[in-house]
């Protein structure tokens, strides 16, 4: 049986929420505002961060959304569950998120998803620690495949990712420092490792 999900009774936007609405609803044409309903789901998910300390998309945040973009709150409800980057449920402080499509288990991820377990003490995907600290969930395709692996964290992506440099994420985290994202072996952007190159660089040409 699931856990049930303690639901909060209200949901209001906060003035920084109001602020980034306005911005959005003024991209699209009077009677399209519904088109902004994605938008409007992650303005909900980052202030229950700010509010909680958990990113996640409660029943009224999306009773808000509907409200505000003058939708049935059904069509929302079916946008919200069927993107993963909506969390029904609270998260922990630190949400990652490991990649587990064929660039990165090629290379590596389950080294990555290992020392995911052990750092941060959870048994598996979906579950949060003990401490509340860390929410460890599968995902497909980041979308950063020449960096790969990846570990997102909350929104920040963590590339080129190992055993040893995960297990050095975690602990830092737990800490409360919060290191730069990007490539962890010093790749720039996407370059060849060992610095980017072109053709008159390639050996024997």
């Amino acid at each position: 049986m699931s856990e049930e999900v303690v639901q909060p009774a209200s949901f209001a936007f906060d003035p920084e929420s109001e602020a980034a609405i306005a911005q959005i609803v003024a991209r699209y044409p009077a009677g399209r505002q519904a088109s902004g309903v994605i938008p409007l789901l992650y303005v909900v998910q980052r202030q229950m961060k700010r509010e909680t300390g958990s990113a996640w998309v409660p029943l009224k945040g999306m009773d808000a959304v509907a409200e505000r973009l003058e939708m049935a709150p059904i069509r929302v409800y079916e946008v919200a569950t069927f993107y993963f980057m909506f969390n029904m449920k609270p998260v922990g402080k630190f949400h990652m998120q490991v990649c587990g499509t064929t660039p990165c288990w090629l290379r590596g991820s389950d080294d990555v998803l290992k020392a995911c377990k052990e750092a941060a003490g959870v048994t598996g995907y979906g579950q949060t620690s003990e401490d509340g600290l860390f929410t460890l969930t599968e995902v497909e395709c980041l979308g950063g495949c020449v960096n790969a692996p990846i570990l997102c964290v909350d929104d920040d992506y963590y590339e080129d990712m190992d055993y040893d440099s995960t297990m050095r994420l975690i602990e830092a985290l737990r800490r409360g420092d919060r290191p730069v994202p990007g490539s962890v072996i010093g790749r720039q952007t996407s370059a060849p490792m060992g610095g980017p190159q072109v053709l008159t660089d390639v050996p024997g040409e």
